[in-house]
C-alpha cells in the first residue's frame, strides 16, 4: 500500500494542511479500516473501486467523491475492490471560510461532495486513474484553490485560539483561550460551532491526541514518559481518553502499523 503526504504551495497552508495519496498497487484484498479524529476536514476523491463505511454499526456505500466533517469518534471503512484515492485535509475552519458552511452540520459525517467543490474539482477529477501522477496533480489541486480564494482573510479569533491549540499541543485550557485572544467563553463556544464544528475544549483534547503519535514516532518513550510528555495528570486519564477516540487500550494499539489510521495521525 502506496501511502503519500504532501504539502500545497505555501500561500494555500491557511487554507489546507496537505495533500494525500493512498493506493494499494492494485490489491484488492478486502481489508477493514479504522478512521480516527485528527480534528481537520477533509475532501475525498476516489479513482479505485467503491468504499463502505459503518459509523453507526451498519455498512453503507460511500459515493466516490466525498466531503468529511470534524469527527468526534473513530469509525470503519472497507474497500470493495482496487484502493485508489486522492484526498485534501483541510485546515480546521477552511470550509467556513471557502463555502461558507456551518460547520457543525457536518460533524460526524461524511457525504457526497457539495456541487460547488465538484465544480472546482472537476479538472482534477477528470485526470483521476490508477496511473496518475500524485504530484502533477497536487499542483492542479493548488490551482484550483488559488481560483477559489486569491487572497489569505484576516486572522480571526477561532485562528488565533487554533494556534494557540496547536503551539500547546491541546494541553490549554478553555480559559487560557480567552485570556489569550480577549474573548469571552461563550462566545469562544458559539465561533468554534460554526467555524470549526466542535467545542474548543473538545478540539484540544483530539489535538492532544494526535501529539501522542507524534511523540511515538521519536522512540523509546516509556508509558510514564508519555503520559507526562502529553499532558496527562496520570496513567488512567491517558488511557481513558486514548481508547475513547480509538476504540483501544493503548498497550494493544498497533502504532507502528502501516494503516490508514497511522497515517492521518502521524506527521
Amino acid at each position: 500500500m502506496i501511502y503519500h503526504r504532501q504539502l500545497p504551495s505555501a500561500s494555500l497552508r491557511h487554507l489546507i494542511n496537505c495533500y494525500w495519496h493512498i493506493d494499494s498497487e492494485g490489491m484488492a484484498a478486502i481489508e477493514v479500516q479504522k478512521i480516527v479524529p485528527d480534528g481537520f476536514p477533509e475532501i475525498i476523491l476516489h479513482y479505485g473501486d467503491a468504499y463502505q463505511v459503518n459509523l453507526n454499526g451498519d455498512w453503507e456505500d460511500q459515493s466516490k467523491y466525498l466531503l468529511a466533517g470534524q469527527l468526534r469518534q473513530h469509525f470503519h471503512l472497507r474497500n470493495t475492490g482496487v484502493s485508489g484515492m486522492l484526498g485534501i485535509k483541510l485546515q480546521p475552519a477552511a470550509l467556513s471560510y471557502l463555502l461558507d458552511i456551518d460547520q457543525s452540520t457536518l460533524t460526524g459525517k461524511v457525504i457526497p461532495l457539495p456541487d460547488s467543490l465538484m465544480q472546482l474539482l472537476t479538472p482534477v477529477i477528470s485526470h483521476l486513474s490508477p496511473a496518475l501522477d500524485a504530484s502533477q496533480l497536487c499542483k492542479a489541486l493548488d490551482t484550483a484553490f488559488h481560483q477559489l480564494t486569491p487572497a489569505v482573510p484576516p486572522v480571526s479569533e477561532v485562528d488565533q485560539a487554533l494556534k494557540l491549540i496547536f503551539e500547546k499541543h491541546g494541553n490549554v485550557g478553555v480559559n487560557d483561550l480567552t485570556e489569550a485572544i480577549g474573548c469571552s467563553e461563550r462566545k469562544l463556544e458559539r465561533l468554534f460551532k460554526r467555524f470549526v464544528g466542535l467545542s474548543p475544549k473538545f478540539y484540544a483534547r483530539i489535538v492532544r491526541l494526535s501529539y501522542i503519535f507524534e511523540l511515538m514516532q521519536e522512540g523509546d518513550k516509556s508509558w510514564s514518559d508519555l503520559v507526562y510528555d502529553s499532558g496527562f495528570y496520570d496513567q488512567s486519564h491517558f488511557i481513558k481518553n486514548f481508547k475513547e477516540f480509538t476504540g483501544e487500550d493503548p498497550s494493544s494499539y498497533g502504532f507502528e502499523e502501516s494503516n490508514m489510521a497511522n497515517f492521518h495521525l502521524r506527521k
